[in-house]
């Protein structure tokens, strides 16, 4: 049977007795999905590759760790995730551009968390550089609630910080960009 057909939970057990045409099988799996989520944070094409690419080769040496509590994408997908967070803060890359697509997704979340009206006409522009302007903590909370999708508790062991600074912040950031788009 090829690698191809082989289910990921034969594929990490090939991993872990370091079988590179597995390893290669993973990779071509997941590597799209890794790479989207690299670029939202990182910004920029060519970092976001060598972030994934590094966050794989991290995943390859540390297969023996993964104790299967979670799925191996969401695992592979916090090491990602916190390889592009400390790609972030080293070289302060944080761009808006191609942010568009998936702030449309969110975009009703953001704005529904208000009564306020007149936040429907804003455009995505408008809410992608409101979040631009936020203070770090305030842009990455944001970035992994609304857009990445992880809640609280997911949030604040990516960040290495408490729950309850994870739900205060979150909720600051909240309020934060809510102001700062009511000021537009």
């Amino acid at each position: 049977m090829s690698l191809e057909q082989h289910n990921i939970e034969d594929l990490i057990l090939l991993c872990k007795q370091k079988n590179q045409k597995a390893q290669c099988e993973i990779y071509n799996r997941y590597a799209k999905a890794m790479y989207n989520v690299s670029y939202r944070i990182v910004k920029d094409a060519h970092f976001a590759e060598d972030v994934m690419q590094e966050g794989f080769l991290k995943a390859f040496n540390k297969i023996n760790d993964f104790k299967e509590e979670v799925a191996f994408g969401a695992w592979l997908k916090r090491i990602i995730v916190n390889g592009s967070i400390d790609f972030y803060k080293k070289n302060n890359l944080f761009k808006v551009e191609d942010f568009n697509a998936a702030l449309h997704k969110t975009e009703d979340v953001i704005l529904n968390d208000t009564d306020d009206n007149n936040f429907n006409e804003l455009k995505v522009k408008q809410i992608l550089e409101t979040i631009n302007s936020l203070k770090y903590n305030y842009r990455m909370v944001l970035t992994l609630f609304y857009i990445e999708g992880y809640d609280s508790e997911e949030i604040s062991e990516i960040l290495n910080i408490s729950y309850a600074n994870c739900r205060t912040t979150l909720s600051r950031a909240k309020d934060c960009l809510r102001k700062k788009l009511e000021e537009l």
